[in-house]
């Protein structure tokens, strides 16, 4: 599948950001600058202008991001047929950004769908387990995966077109 000129992966990964987690994000930011240039400002020991609004700036800008990393494991974790419920809380609870961390370090590979019976895989299955649909080429020998058009496995060094017939056991005769 060719993708449209200018499409990157990673503007397709973040389209999957929930629109309540971007609606959050925006609230967050402007919150900051409230807080810090309205809020602040009338404290007495309050930091000069040109300190507040960077500071302002850096701390929503914050906020906005972890709000849109939670939103996108949110959806990452459905996508990739883990517990959605369960990712996003370890996301918020654990702190520091150390649960989103742990997200990106344990999730699963994403998911895809058989095309003859389009039951959800996994990429690395070869083999659909509902109908036996042959989903990726691979060695007859030693079921590595192998590149379409491969001509030998580069694993085990056997031909892929012709696969080896199996040795059939012949009886001895009683003599």
């Amino acid at each position: 599948m060719l993708k449209p000129q200018g499409r990157s992966r990673f503007a397709d990964e973040l389209r999957i950001i929930p629109g309540w987690a971007i609606v959050l994000a925006v609230i967050a930011f402007a919150s900051m600058q409230i807080v810090f240039n309205v809020v602040i400002a009338r404290q007495p020991d309050a930091p000069p202008m040109w300190g507040r609004i960077p500071l302002g700036i850096l701390v929503g800008g914050l906020f906005g991001c972890l709000l849109l990393l939670i939103g996108y494991v949110n959806r990452d974790a459905g996508r990739r047929g883990m517990n959605r419920l369960l990712w996003t809380l370890v996301a918020i609870f654990v702190t520091n950004g150390l649960g989103i961390i742990l997200y990106f370090l344990l999730r699963q590979p994403l998911l895809s769908s058989c095309p003859q019976c389009k039951s959800t895989v996994q990429n690395a299955f070869n083999y659909c387990p509902r109908c036996n649909c042959r989903l990726h080429p691979s060695c007859p020998v030693c079921q590595h995966e192998v590149e379409a058009g491969a001509a030998y496995c580069p694993y085990c060094g056997k031909s892929i077109e012709n696969p080896p017939a199996i040795p059939s056991i012949q009886a001895n005769p009683i003599v």
